[in-house]
């Protein structure tokens, strides 16, 4: 049985004309499903190709963790055989995705409303910087730019007084793929239940300024405001990784039944009793500072593993602070299968898990698909020889 056999989306598939990480990210979740994704390439590749520690040429480690489960082809969208070749696969096809800015689709003959003559209930993804409609419609964006646009550097000079930073991670990229992804397949759904196709349009800024605001507006939720924005115990300068004798570790001791838990092991109950700061969620969630601040003291107190055992074994959340290296050598990723290794052409290659429940092929290299898929798509051997030729494929 192939990967796409018996999984969700088996049958559904996807036309992918995006690159670098937001749109991959958004079709490996579908081809993670089972759905048959084909990622249309310009002849140079993806940019992504080149990003990362490589075995060999154009297999970047970005790009193979963000295009596992696809197939390659090249056609030269420049050229107008180009495009004559996309809008005789396009009717084949359930989804099409794309990150292109909307004008330049519009050029290309490649909009909403030119596919849909091509396939009247086809889902239409396309991923932008911004929404349709506002002043900053059509802007290129990129996850630093909407990491500070969207408020989230900003978060870091609110807790600590210091300077906006970047989170060291591709969050806006990775949460709006994820995103699209969720709103193709609400878009499938609804064509099986009405059959109608969709339009959907999912932007950066607007899925990241949910992400912040959801947490962050605060007393802003209310006109006039309650208060500040800002959830206080996010916010807090003391929650961080907190230093042992000899580490770091994580802990949150956070209902009533972990604090009282909390000092019964380190032998102060008075001190809990005594003080209602630490007793309710109510009181605790108006002195964030002073008991996340307290046990930062107390934490310096123990090695690190005495901690996380004796937290352990009292049911109160923590962990080690990993590093990357570490994380990859987790006991638990292991004991789950979270990886795997894969045989490429060039050696081994370590793959991450999908969380989808059937194994999938590894990312193509550049082209690899485009003879094979052509010829399963009708192209005869001329015509693919005249394309080729052109320039057109690759």
């Amino acid at each position: 049985m192939s990967p796409q056999e018996g999984s969700a989306l088996a049958g559904v598939r996807v036309l992918d004309l995006s690159s670098v990480v937001m749109g991959p990210a958004c079709t490996q979740v579908l081809a993670a499903y089972g759905a048959d994704v084909l990622k249309v390439e310009p002849p140079a590749g993806d940019i992504m190709r080149h990003a990362g520690a490589s075995r060999e040429p154009g297999m970047g480690a970005m790009f193979i963790h963000a295009n596992r489960g696809k197939r390659s082809v090249v056609i030269d969208l420049k050229q107008d055989g180009g495009i004559d070749v996309l809008r005789r696969l396009l009717p084949r096809f359930d989804v099409l995705v794309h990150n292109v800015r909307p004008e330049a689709m519009a050029r290309l003959g490649l909009d909403y409303d030119s596919v849909r003559r091509l396939r009247e209930d086809i889902v239409y993804a396309e991923l932008v910087g911004y929404g349709p409609g506002g002043r900053h419609a059509g802007r290129p964006a990129f996850d630093d730019v909407i990491q500070a646009h969207a408020g989230i550097a900003g978060l870091f000079a609110l807790q600590d007084g210091g300077e906006p930073r970047y989170l060291p991670g591709l969050i806006a990229d990775r949460m709006t793929g994820i995103t699209a992804a969720h709103r193709i397949l609400a878009a499938l759904y609804r064509r099986r239940v009405t059959g109608k196709g969709s339009h959907v349009t999912v932007a950066m800024f607007e899925t990241m300024a949910a992400f912040t605001l959801a947490d962050h507006l605060g007393g802003r939720s209310f006109e006039p405001p309650e208060g500040p924005v800002g959830y206080s115990r996010l916010l807090t300068r003391f929650r961080k990784p907190y230093r042992t004798q000899d580490g770091h570790i994580a802990v949150l001791v956070y209902n009533d039944k972990h604090w009282r838990t909390f000092f019964q092991l380190i032998g102060r109950e008075d001190t809990f009793n005594a003080d209602a700061r630490f007793q309710t969620a109510a009181e605790r969630a108006r002195n964030y500072d002073f008991i996340y601040g307290y046990l930062a003291e107390v934490l310096l107190t123990r090695p690190r593993v005495e901690w996380l055992e004796i937290l352990e074994q009292a049911d109160i959340p923590c962990a080690p602070v990993n590093t990357v290296d570490e994380l990859i050598d987790d006991p638990h990723l292991n004991d789950v299968g979270f990886f795997s290794m894969r045989q490429s052409a060039s050696g081994l290659e370590r793959e991450l898990g999908s969380g989808a429940d059937m194994p999938s092929s590894p990312s193509p290299t550049l082209g690899q698909h485009t003879l094979s898929v052509l010829e399963e798509e009708g192209f005869n051997a001329a015509e693919i020889a005249a394309l080729g030729q052109a320039g057109v494929i690759g």
